[in-house]
């Protein structure tokens, strides 16, 4: 079989369109898995037992579920009830969701993996349960939830091919409307494996980074 040179450079400008969507939607959709997964890992914390409960409910049913299924569900599901979402913000709303369900229990065990005294003494000089959670253990906790925190966000990157079922031109829609033309899939899968490889690498390298500029409590 030989190689198509001639298709992959025709491809590469076409998947760097692709590879651009992938990266608008995964940004977009880290930003509200991080904002309510942090919100629901505080929320795991509380002392009020109802909403521990409701937090505990939602990240069994995100860890429990397909992410396949939760796309599905936002967006063919939600129509049914009048909400009618375009290709692009279902894909940033099930991934931001399915997001937050891990980043929820990265914050609560995060936090909860700091020495217990550091509480207790607070305690003792007055310190409040917000004050002990804002000014000691989540500065604290910073350097042990970047690490997995980024790996959420590679895996997000990872999942996100899952959003060609629903017709997003993300990367790899973008590599099957190519082989629905040329029918060269070889070529075009190792190529969309090569762009995934570098994106992925490029976001290690960060989260290394990132971790060593992280201050040591």
């Amino acid at each position: 079989m030989n190689f198509d040179w001639a298709l992959v450079g025709k491809a590469v400008p076409l998947l760097a369109t692709g590879l651009l969507t992938t990266v608008k939607i995964c940004s977009l959709a880290m930003l509200l898995g991080v904002a309510l997964g942090g919100l629901l890992g505080l929320g795991s914390l509380s002392r009020l037992a109802p909403l521990r409960w409701a937090v505990r409910a939602y990240v069994d049913f995100i860890r429990g579920t397909p992410l396949l299924i939760q796309i599905f569900l936002v967006y063919f599901a939600l129509p049914v009830i009048g909400i009618n979402l375009p290709e692009f913000w279902a894909g940033v709303i099930a991934l931001g969701l399915n997001a937050a369900g891990f980043i929820a229990e990265i914050v609560r065990s995060g936090v909860g993996a700091v020495e217990r005294g550091q509480s207790e003494a607070a305690r003792s000089i007055g310190m409040t349960h917000g004050q002990i959670l804002w000014h000691i253990l989540l500065p604290q906790s910073l350097r042990t939830v970047v690490p997995p925190t980024t790996n959420e966000l590679i895996t997000l990157v990872k999942g996100s091919a899952l959003l060609s079922v629903i017709s997003v031109y993300e990367l790899t829609r973008a590599g099957q409307a190519i082989i629905a033309v040329h029918f060269a899939p070889f070529e075009i899968f190792l190529l969309i494996a090569l762009y995934y490889y570098l994106t992925i690498s490029t976001l290690a390298w960060l989260s290394r980074w990132l971790e060593r500029k992280l201050p040591v409590w």
